[in-house]
């Protein structure tokens, strides 16, 4: 498995969002010495897909796409409308994924970040089965364009359904679908998780993408 692993960097290290010009960044993280450039898609319109993959090509890098969810892109909104908003920005990001060659879409698509609420269980279980069923639909979407997704447990502050590998597992079994797997992000793990070790291995060969940050969501090995 090591054998395997590459190591990359995202650029919201340095701007938000990603857009055609955010490519002047390739260079230097070329130059760093890092294998591929975590792209995060917050609007796909900011993005000539072509340009983007044409300096992929000429820095020698590789790409990673991650997706941002916010309150417009919410599937488990209340609306259908937002889940269709959702649906159709997922899409895009499936696009650029087999534009620049990447396997997957990661992130925490369940749902969008920063619903954390202490809901009854009622209304917790009814928001887990919308997730359950519209993330359903995202695989079946993923599989039409040759894809898996990444999904991504996030702290107990900016979501309240998904915060564990235990939890995040579980959301996976109840979709059902075997190119739903897994994205773990040091940061949050390291608020939600007892024991990181045991975290990856109940995430097992589900795992796609691992982020890295020190404990207070810095650069790893900086003080």
């Amino acid at each position: 498995m090591t054998d395997n692993v590459k190591y990359g960097v995202s650029t919201w290290l340095w701007e938000s969002p990603f857009n055609t010009q955010s490519i002047a960044l390739f260079p230097k993280i070329k130059g760093m010495g890092y294998d591929l450039v975590e792209i995060p898609v917050e609007d796909p319109e900011l993005i000539n897909g072509q340009l983007v993959k044409k300096a992929l090509e000429d820095n020698g890098l590789e790409a990673v796409v991650c997706g941002a969810f916010g309150p417009t892109k919410d599937l488990t909104h209340e609306d259908s409308a937002v889940h269709q908003n959702c649906f159709n920005y997922i899409e895009k990001c499936f696009q650029l994924c087999n534009l620049w060659e990447v396997d997957f879409l990661a992130g925490p698509m369940y749902a969008a970040v920063g619903k954390a609420r202490m809901l009854p269980l009622e209304d917790r279980k009814k928001e887990w089965d919308l997730a359950v069923t519209n993330i359903g639909k995202v695989c079946a979407m993923a599989k039409d364009h040759g894809l898996s997704i990444a999904l991504e447990p996030l702290n107990r502050f900016e979501s309240d359904m998904i915060n564990t590998a235990e939890d995040v597992m579980r959301f996976i079994r109840d979709v059902n679908c075997s190119n739903a797997k897994v994205l773990l992000d040091g940061f949050h793990m390291t608020i939600e998780e007892s024991d990181l070790s045991q975290a990856i291995k109940i995430v097992g060969d589900r795992l796609l993408h691992v982020q890295v940050s020190e404990n207070h969501r810095g650069i790893p090995g900086l003080v």
